[in-house]
């Protein structure tokens, strides 16, 4: 008798954290025509995702970067201190060079982006069912060269330096959000983002917000 609540059975029982309800149904579908993957659960935030997998007991969760109330990288945080057991696959549409990273240090065990085919998802989740990490070969590629003494200061690099939040705000300023809808969306105060805003500029070596707009536009808009 195995008493592992979040233990991998023949049938791979899948939380959707998604806030967008045609991934959460695209993804039931996909896997739908999976023998052993079902969806038992889908949340649209981090509140949600918790209730589900004290109620449903998933053996895997699959998690957006960006979610309705909340950001993904805090609840895999969450979900790595409360059930460390419970396998996490993020699949999202940002960069995986900015984000990947940042997902396998917060407790993920692997990373997809949504534009792969999905043939590359089904194979992550059952990678990642058999105690591996998933990422893609682009990705573990430049993962690996990060860590060699080859590594450079380019604008990839640099972006590497800022905090999980502080990259949430430069993202959210690139996607075309002003401060006080970045406030909103983080439930902090304006002078908080304002304060997140300078540490961006002062780290990614920007002399002004026109320039900061600039970059992040030209990361994010469009993601």
């Amino acid at each position: 008798m195995n008493l592992d609540p979040f233990a991998s059975s023949e049938l791979i029982r899948v939380l959707v954290v998604d806030d967008h309800p045609i991934v959460r149904q695209g993804l039931t579908l996909l896997f739908a025509q999976q023998e052993n993957i079902q969806v038992c659960a889908e949340a649209e935030d981090a509140d949600q995702a918790l209730e589900q997998i004290e109620s449903a007991r998933p053996d895997l969760a699959i998690i957006d970067i960006s979610l309705k109330t909340s950001n993904g990288l805090d609840l895999i945080k969450l979900i790595r201190e409360r059930y460390d057991l419970l396998p996490v696959l993020v699949l999202s549409v940002h960069d995986e060079s900015l984000y990947a990273e940042r997902a396998l240090r917060a407790g993920a065990r692997g990373y997809i982006m949504k534009e792969e085919l999905t043939d590359n998802v089904i194979a992550a989740v059952q990678q990642i069912m058999q105690g591996k990490i998933y990422l893609s070969p682009t990705m573990s590629e430049k993962m690996l060269d990060r860590l060699s003494d080859h590594a450079s200061q380019s604008d990839e690099s640099l972006v590497q330096l800022l905090s999980d939040r502080e990259l949430e705000v430069f993202r959210m300023i690139g996607e075309g959000q002003n401060t006080k809808e970045i406030a909103e969306k983080m439930n902090v105060s304006i002078k908080t983002i304002q304060s997140y805003r300078a540490r961006i500029k002062e780290k990614l070596n920007l002399s002004s917000s026109s320039d900061l707009l600039k970059i992040a536009l030209s990361r994010f808009s469009g993601k």
